[in-house]
C-alpha cells in the first residue's frame, strides 16, 4: 500500500504503475458535469477557475447531504466517462489526477500520457466508506448546482487503485489480459 499526499507532483506521479493500491491524504477537490462545463467555459472565455489545477486531484462525485454530526454525506465515486469531455483540457491546465470509477476514452488516456496524470479508481457502491475519510469539506464554488457544487475536502487514507498511470498503461486492459493468461 503507498500513502501518497497532495498536491500531486508530477514526480510522484511518475512513480505510481497501474494497479498499486494507495491510501491518498491532503486536500482535494470534488467536479461532475455541471462543474466541468462551468470550468470549461471558464478556459473558453479566460476566467479564473475557483482553485487553482496545478498538481491537484479531482474526486468525480456528488455528495449526498450530511446528516447530522457528520462532514459530508455518502460520497462513491461517478462514472468518469461522463467527464471525458472536459478531462484533457482540465489535463492540460495542470489538473494531475481524477478519481472516479469505470473506463476512460482513448483520448483522456492519451491526455493522461502527454501531461503526466494518473487516473484513480475509486470503489463504487462504497460511498460511506469513502465518506469516512472525509475529514472536511467545504463548498468552493458554484452552490447553485447543489450536490454537484465544487467542495475542497481533506481527506484521509481515501482508499484508491491506480487506473490509469502516467504511461498510459490501463489496469482494465492489463489486468484482464494477466488474469487471462493464468487460465
Amino acid at each position: 500500500m503507498i500513502k501518497l499526499r497532495t498536491p500531486l507532483t508530477q514526480e510522484a506521479a511518475d512513480l505510481l504503475k497501474a494497479g498499486d493500491q494507495v491510501l491518498l491524504s491532503g486536500m482535494i477537490y470534488t467536479g461532475r458535469d455541471a462543474a466541468h462545463k462551468r470550468f470549461k467555459d471558464a478556459f473558453v472565455n479566460h476566467q479564473a477557475l475557483p482553485f487553482d489545477l496545478q498538481n491537484q486531484i479531482i474526486y468525480f462525485t456528488g455528495p449526498a447531504p450530511a446528516k447530522p454530526g457528520r462532514v459530508i454525506g455518502s460520497c462513491g465515486p461517478t462514472t468518469s466517462y461522463r467527464m471525458d469531455a472536459y478531462s484533457p483540457l482540465m489535463l492540460k491546465h495542470g489538473l494531475r489526477g481524477m478519481i472516479g470509477k469505470g473506463r476512460c476514452s482513448e483520448e483522456v488516456k492519451e491526455a493522461i500520457k502527454k501531461y503526466h496524470g494518473i487516473y484513480f479508481g475509486a470503489i463504487g457502491g462504497a460511498g460511506a466508506l469513502m465518506a469516512s475519510c472525509v475529514k472536511k469539506s467545504e463548498i468552493i464554488a458554484y452552490s447553485d448546482l447543489g450536490t454537484e457544487a465544487v467542495r475542497r475536502l481533506l481527506v484521509e487514507d481515501m482508499p484508491l487503485t491506480v487506473v490509469i498511470d502516467t504511461l498510459g498503461n490501463d489496469l482494465y486492459i492489463n489486468g484482464r489480459k494477466e488474469y487471462l493468461l493464468c487460465e
